[in-house]
């Protein structure tokens, strides 16, 4: 099963606000509109945050 979500939120990267695009497939992390996973601010990010809770949510509900 496919879940895509959209988180927004301030990119260092980039030095701007952007909305980044998710897409889960089978509560596996299949592809991040942005570096997730490879950023040098990922710590820090609130987007790359989310990203993370929402991964760790889908594994936990397909248990």
């Amino acid at each position: 099963m496919e879940r895509e979500e959209f988180f927004s939120g301030y990119c260092r990267c980039m030095d701007a606000s952007r909305m980044v695009a998710v897409l889960l497939t089978d509560g596996q992390l299949n592809e991040a509109d942005c570096n997730y996973g490879g950023c040098p601010y990922e710590m820090d990010c609130v987007v790359a945050q989310k990203i993370t809770e929402l991964i760790r949510e889908s594994s936990e509900n397909r248990r």
